[in-house]
């Protein structure tokens, strides 16, 4: 089974109006309320592939009970809290997003703990972990390598997609496969990494030695993937992109299905990378069309460019 974790989940709120006006009504005829967070979008691209999922995270109060209520299929490992899940809102208006984005709840020491002891259970029953997103309040920055180290404990191999200082702090915990886009390997180290060359040489970085992928995303110009010691150049096909957003939760999504079914580096990188681009050509977020699959995955290009 693969194990999603989504420490702050939300409800998410799509509101589609022609135009937004400050300072009086707004009415909304076209209007979406799904679960929300990077690691349920993960799950949600796994159940579409057919994986054996369940999520994991911390829900509490009426939006925690509607989280759970959409998880149908899905085996549901979230611990209770006292706090209430969040709501994320996103109106769309004259082709912008404005979004209104609640911090969530704060998790108390006594919940915290639990979901660590739940979470190490879980670990005799999971073969691959991917952990999504930031941290609620409550939890200490160290949370995240806490995971790592029970389910390395395990021999659980776990792909982390976060940033800044939260995914510095946490690569010495080892994780199997981190995620960042390019800003944010640049934000990694310290410096702008835009050319080839220069995102070669960041890949390099002794920083990310022990970190056996590296997944480098860089929207409709593909990625760079360092796996070892092999750094490879990756060009997806262009595409009409409906709605890119959660493109990179649908990349952990497929190679955590891909290790899954135990593809080789270039099937995993294309299979991975697909996912992506097949979220891109959706309305909905999470979600890909697989009829597509097979074209995809042909027009992804796997070049090396370093070794």
């Amino acid at each position: 089974m693969i194990l999603t974790v989504t420490l702050n989940p939300a409800v998410d709120i799509s509101y589609k109006l022609e135009t937004f006006s400050l300072d009086t009504v707004n009415r909304v005829s076209d209007t979406s309320k799904t679960a929300g967070g990077k690691g349920l979008n993960v799950t949600r691209v796994l159940q579409q592939l057919g994986e054996d999922v369940g999520a994991t995270g911390f829900l509490g109060g009426s939006l925690g009970d509607f989280i759970r209520g959409e998880l149908s299929g899905i085996e549901d490992y979230f611990v209770n809290i006292q706090g209430d899940t969040r709501n994320c809102i996103a109106v769309i208006h004259e082709g912008r997003q404005t979004e209104i984005l609640e911090s969530g709840p704060a998790i108390t020491e006594g919940e915290a703990a639990l979901f660590l002891e739940k979470f190490s259970e879980h670990m005799r029953d999971v073969d691959i972990v991917t952990i999504s997103g930031s941290l609620p309040k409550g939890l200490a920055d160290d949370y995240y390598e806490k995971c790592i180290t029970i389910a390395s404990f395990h021999d659980v191999p776990v792909l982390l997609d976060t940033k800044g200082e939260l995914l510095k702090k946490t690569l010495k915990s080892k994780p199997f496969l981190i995620k960042p886009n390019l800003d944010e390997l640049g934000d990694l180290l310290g410096k702008e990494v835009d050319e080839e060359t220069e995102i070669v040489e960041a890949l390099k970085t002794s920083l990310l030695n022990d970190i056996p992928w590296v997944v480098v995303t860089n929207g409709a110009n593909g990625a760079f993937v360092k796996q070892g010691q092999n750094i490879y150049r990756v060009t997806a096909p262009k595409v009409n992109a409906v709605n890119p957003v959660g493109s990179g939760d649908s990349v952990i999504a497929g190679f955590a299905a891909g290790l899954s079914r135990g593809l080789a580096d270039t099937q995993l990188i294309k299979f991975g990378l697909a996912m992506g681009v097949l979220n891109a050509m959706e309305e909905k977020t999470g979600h890909v069309n697989l009829n597509h699959l097979d074209w995809c995955a042909e027009q992804i290009r796997v070049e090396q460019v370093s070794r």
